[in-house]
């Protein structure tokens, strides 16, 4: 193992390889050496681990990471080992003789990282309290909330740790929590508000885009063409649409696996491993799969159908580009998408509460899906974020066709308030349609000045409507109660002052813009890409020799430094981003011979 400096900085140069910290991370790590608790949001790519894994080599004793998949866990693990740091996974895997050196290196302080599951946590800590533990970080942090779109009981059970171990300090960490979410965990965890860092929800390396389905099949391989050769993900809905398009896939000479739950478990691993170890290789998933993957050089994610919220996609879609290169993400969606999820949600076994609060998630994406607004916009918003518009998705490149709804949001809001801002938008849409009914009648609303004065849309382009001022803030829907919509301050002004409105005419079989592949030189100028190539095949020769995915020994961006930079000696190699001493000393000299050898061959 590495010696490990106190100072942070140090650790973050001797160990990973890189000069300076990234947005809060530096606040955080000085926070918890300092014995602080810390909930931490950062985007995906963002560093999180190194909020918990800097203050775990600078402080005495072990750091406990709490991590929901094994696959995530044993990723990390070889990540920190191939930089010199004693870390382990304790999870279901390890059996007999393993086990137990493991546990008594856990017993004589011999780690700095133990990576344990929820449920493996919770079946030791009777063994755990005799370890001197420094702190325990809980990752995926938003896996604690109820509402969450990937809520799991196991880590409920948390909420014990702060009477067991009361003097460690203890990490949240997440890059997908909403604000009731995000006071959820605190609460639930005993982290305090006033030890909150929020850094934001932005990507700005991803290029997002979305859609009208119209040909999935087509669409997709459209998108797919200037890809190949990169990794990435396609999301589908069903298990059988997951191996019908993988299927599809090998017959137009890609590289396609599927990975869903009804699966064999042997059959999913392998998958998932060759997706980690080989370069190239897309993945045909449902959502059962992604939450344990770090793989930083996926380079795009395509949704062939809608998923179920905007926490979903946002999680979905981050899977892409973690390594802060460029990538780009694509939800094609169709009428039918929506009728499958609403019906999903009203056969679910769930309590009425909690469907009523999916069907006010699945508005929120369908409003991101047709605004006309900056895409990444519309998302941070959702998050209580904002940005300038992106110029780096679909509507800014290429805007739609629209048309001036001011008086349409005017007739609306107005209908909103006239019926006291607690009915939903179903109830409101019948009253500007002039649908007389039992209820709008006993509620006398069809004597209002407003029903039926909106016959000139039908109740699709209402509710097209209705979502688009969703997503523009000019209308909140009540999530946690009924679905009832109100008017906030931004509302009111707009119906005070009543500025055009530009929104969006709903695509009657638009395709969508196919995009041209985005180089690595966007980000890391100068990039020799013939290097960069021969660069990725010794890269993955040594993964295969060690039986680790390519990523552990460099990621894609460290790899286009060394072929922008083609340092010549060990001193030039060393100042590459992502070389620390451990990875200098295995491999300075292998990578050097290949940057050697191709600077020496004539062009």
């Amino acid at each position: 193992m590495l010696p490990v400096s106190a100072d942070p900085l140090s650790i973050l140069k001797t160990v990973y390889g890189y000069d300076a910290f990234r947005g809060r991370q530096r606040e955080v790590i000085e926070h918890v050496i300092a014995g602080n608790h810390a909930f931490v949001l950062m985007p995906t790519g963002g560093g999180k681990s190194l909020c918990y894994q800097i203050p775990a080599l600078a402080c005495p004793g072990i750091g406990l990471v709490i991590s929901p998949l094994i696959a995530l866990m044993e990723d990390q693990v070889a990540a920190l080992r191939q930089a010199g740091v004693r870390a382990a996974a304790l999870n279901s895997r390890l059996f007999g003789a393993e086990k137990d050196l493991l546990w008594r290196d856990i017993e004589r302080g011999e780690l700095k990282l133990l990576y344990m599951a929820p449920e493996t946590l919770l079946q030791n800590l009777d063994r755990l309290k005799s370890a001197h533990l420094c702190l325990i970080a809980i990752d995926e942090a938003h896996c604690v909330s109820q509402w969450g779109h990937d809520f799991r009981p196991e880590y409920r059970a948390l909420d014990g740790l702060a009477a067991l171990f009361p003097d460690v300090p203890r990490l949240a960490l997440t890059a997908t929590a909403d604000a009731p979410t995000r006071k959820e965990i605190v609460e639930h965890l005993k982290i305090g508000t006033q030890n909150s860092f929020i850094s934001g929800f932005d990507r700005p390396n991803i290029r997002y885009g979305v859609a009208e389905k119209n040909s999935a099949t087509q669409q997709m391989l459209r998108f797919l063409e200037p890809r190949r050769g990169e990794s990435g993900i396609v999301y589908c809905l069903s298990r059988r649409a997951t191996e019908d398009v993988a299927a599809t896939l090998l017959a137009h000479d890609y590289t396609a696996l599927p990975y869903h739950a009804g699966m064999e478990m042997r059959e999913r691993d392998k998958n998932q491993r060759r997706f980690q170890h080989e370069q190239g290789v897309i993945m045909v998933a449902t959502i059962a799969f992604g939450m344990g993957i770090d793989k930083p050089d996926v380079r795009f994610v395509l949704h062939v159908d809608m998923p179920a919220s905007i926490e979903a996609y946002y999680q979905e879609t981050g899977r892409a580009g973690r390594d802060g290169l460029p990538a780009e993400v694509l939800m094609i969606y169709g009428a039918e998408d929506i009728a499958l999820r609403r019906r999903f949600i009203g056969e679910s076994e769930a309590p009425e509460a909690r469907k009523r609060m999916e069907h006010r998630k699945l508005d929120a994406l369908l409003g991101f899906s047709e605004s006309c607004q900056c895409r990444r916009q519309v998302l941070l918003r959702y998050f209580g974020d904002d940005c300038e518009a992106c110029g780096n998705c679909d509507v800014c490149l290429d805007p739609p066709a629209t048309f001036d709804g001011s008086i349409a949001a005017q007739k609306l809001l107005s209908c909103i308030h006239r019926t006291g801002e607690r009915f939903g938008q179903a109830h409101v849409i019948s009253v500007l349609l002039g649908e007389s009914d039992e209820r709008i009648a006993r509620l006398r609303h069809d004597k209002l000045s407003t029903f039926g004065i909106g016959q000139e849309h039908d109740r699709n382009a209402w509710r097209s409507i209705v979502r688009q001022l969703v997503a523009r803030g000019l209308i909140t829907v009540d999530v946690a109660g009924h679905g009832g919509l109100h008017i906030p301050p931004e509302g009111r002004q707009f119906l005070r002052e009543k500025p055009p409105l530009s929104l969006r005419v709903p695509k009657k079989g638009k395709a969508e813009r196919k995009g041209a592949r985005r180089e690595t030189s966007d980000v890391v100028p100068n990039v020799d890409r013939a290097l960069f190539e021969k660069l990725r095949a010794k890269r993955l020769e040594l993964a295969k020799a060690e039986n680790v995915p390519p990523y552990v020994i460099f990621h894609d961006k460290t790899l286009t430094e060394m072929a922008a930079r083609h340092p010549r000696s060990i001193a030039e190699f060393a100042g590459i981003p992502g070389v620390g001493e451990a990875k200098l000393a295995r491999y300075g000299q292998v990578f050097l011979a290949v940057i050697n050898g191709h600077d020496m061959t004539p062009s």
